[in-house]
């Protein structure tokens, strides 16, 4: 069973920096992508960031320039750089792996999702 652990999240003034760091165990075969989805109070869960196993990176409109996404495939870890942050920042954050796994009936893809880290960031 993969599981995955986050780490990072806190509480920072605006203009502050964090880091988010997901690391993944388990019985993965292959990394498909990694990425990073936040859910503010009463809105819905949205995608920040994403990154694939060859390193090809996509950002949401509103954290592009100041966030920064990267992955250590041999770590089965995956980052997320948050620079600049904004109140609006505020949320939770969950890191997602898609990977492939061998179970009983062959190779096929899964996805999961960490536990979330609350980042709050303050005005």
């Amino acid at each position: 069973q993969v599981q995955l652990v986050e780490s990072g999240g806190g509480l920072v003034q605006a203009g502050g920096s964090l880091r988010l760091s997901c690391a993944a165990s388990g019985n993965i075969f292959s990394i498909n992508a990694m990425g990073w989805y936040r859910q503010a109070p009463g809105k819905q869960r949205e995608s920040v960031a994403g990154i694939t196993g060859s390193g090809r990176t996509n950002y949401s409109d509103s954290v592009k320039g100041r966030f920064t996404i990267s992955g250590d495939n041999a770590k089965n870890t995956v980052y997320l750089q948050m620079n600049s942050l904004k109140p609006e920042d505020t949320a939770v954050y969950y890191c997602h792996f898609s990977v492939n796994e061998e179970r009983a009936g062959g190779l096929r893809e899964y996805d999961h999702w960490g536990q979330g880290t609350q980042v709050i960031v303050s005005s």
